[in-house]
């Protein structure tokens, strides 16, 4: 009888057939509508951050209260290093106009353009991370809320330059806040306990290193939550314990996504592979 069996150099020796009942093999497929939900979302969700930003309103007296209470506490645990930082930072007319401008833009930059970039590349990332920035963003505006701070250019005698109203004619920004000018009015000057700026740098700096390829964009994002941390201070805006607050925000809320994501993952059901039968 002829000999129909294929050999493994000859055409079609790798031609194999698949069981019915097995899972499909995963297809990149063109990005869907989903895109646009996803982008609509992240962007009502900004908006929605920076009205009710603007809405949560404590009292000057409590923000003032609250910021001298910060810094006792600071002065206690030997931590309160703002009046050198602020002061170095002053008489350096240039590193303070770059430091004003980076205050007034990165933080609204930087941050949406990594969340875009984790969409288009590291799709199968994106929700773990932008649940992250989710958590934090709610979870700073309750802080906001219950306890109101002044920024340390806001309290009274406490003998802090206002970086940002000194070189207010270089930039865009207010001589009483980072916003455009025209918003200053509407603006919430009592957020900043926790430092919102360091915990969205945090995000943005360790999302880069987890899933960048390129070492130098990896080592900006080891660099970004570093220079905000000194831009903050230096500018007058947040005290030694809003950083770290910031930074301990942004820690909790990352671990606990990651944990629950990892266990989401152990506990989905593993389908069968596909079968493969060779033709012989």
């Amino acid at each position: 009888m002829p000999d129909h069996s294929l050999k493994n150099d000859e055409p079609g020796a790798d031609l194999t057939v698949r069981n019915p009942d097995a899972a499909p093999a995963p297809r990149r497929t063109r990005r869907s509508p989903a895109s646009l939900r996803e982008f609509a979302l992240v962007a009502v969700l900004y908006a929605c951050y920076d009205a009710v930003h603007a809405l949560i309103r404590g009292e000057a007296p409590e923000a003032v209260r609250h910021a001298r209470d910060l810094l006792h506490l600071e002065h206690l645990l030997a931590i309160d290093i703002e009046h050198p930082v602020n002061n170095v930072l002053e008489q350096a007319v240039p590193i303070a106009v770059a430091a004003c401008f980076f205050y007034a833009s990165a933080h609204f930059i930087v941050t949406p353009a990594v969340l875009v970039w984790m969409w288009l590349r590291h799709a199968g990332h994106y929700t773990a991370t932008r649940t992250v920035l989710a958590a934090v963003t709610v979870l700073a505006l309750l802080g906001f809320w219950l306890f109101p701070t002044a920024p340390p250019r806001l309290v009274p005698g406490a003998g802090f330059h206002d970086t940002l109203a000194d070189y207010s004619t270089w930039g865009w920004w207010a001589a009483t806040d980072s916003a455009p000018k025209p918003l200053a009015a509407v603006a919430n000057q009592f957020a900043a306990f926790p430092s919102l700026h360091v915990a969205w740098s945090l995000w943005c700096g360790v999302t880069l290193w987890r899933y960048a390829r390129q070492p130098a964009v990896r080592a900006l994002g080891a660099a970004y939550p570093l220079i905000t941390a000194l831009v903050v201070v230096g500018t007058a805006n947040h005290f030694a314990l809003d950083v770290l607050s910031g930074a301990g925000l942004w820690f909790v809320c990352d671990r606990t996504v990651r944990q629950l994501t990892t266990l989401r993952r152990r506990r989905q059901p593993v389908g069968p592979g596909p079968t493969e039968v060779n033709l012989r």
